[in-house]
């Protein structure tokens, strides 16, 4: 099973180095066409495992790319996510609700959880949409500040 996680993995990052992928529904087929039966759900987990984010490639257009390994180019990669997909943020007792551009919010969830935040559980991302479990109701307003702080220094 690991070996078929590698191949399927290696794979992924062979696809979106030659393709503009945009959406994991493009990824699936491609995947698909190279020979691997997969889920939607396992696509989802091999972008959050690989560290795969979006950027502009054009036309209005974004596509997976993979992050280089650099500390500060990360850190950087994950505030421009954030910067530019982050449309609104909010909170219910322990859980912060994120708005995202459509699309974006695989990416900025993977933000968010390397970001490491204090009280930050996980993050449950749709297309447009996270939540954020956090572990404690107090730790909400200070965790989006710290969200808004890093969107604001871009």
């Amino acid at each position: 099973m690991y070996d078929m996680k590698e191949k399927r993995q290696n794979k992924i990052k062979q696809i979106i180095e030659n393709m503009e992928i945009e959406t994991q529904d493009e990824l699936l087929e491609q995947l698909r066409l190279a020979g691997f039966s997969t889920t939607q759900a396992t696509i989802s987990r091999d972008i959050r495992e690989l560290k795969l984010t979006k950027i502009a490639c054009g036309g209005g257009r974004q596509k997976y790319a993979i992050i280089q390994n650099t500390d500060t180019d990360v850190m950087k990669k994950y505030h421009q996510v954030l910067s530019a997909g982050i449309l609104s943020i909010d909170y219910a007792e322990n859980m912060i609700v994120v708005r995202t551009v459509s699309g974006m919010a695989m990416a900025v969830a993977a933000a968010l959880d390397n970001m490491q935040l204090q009280g930050v559980m996980g993050c449950i991302a749709g297309d447009d949409t996270i939540f954020c479990a956090v572990r404690d109701k107090n730790f909400c307003k200070e965790i989006i500040a710290c969200i808004k702080k890093v969107v604001s220094d871009e």
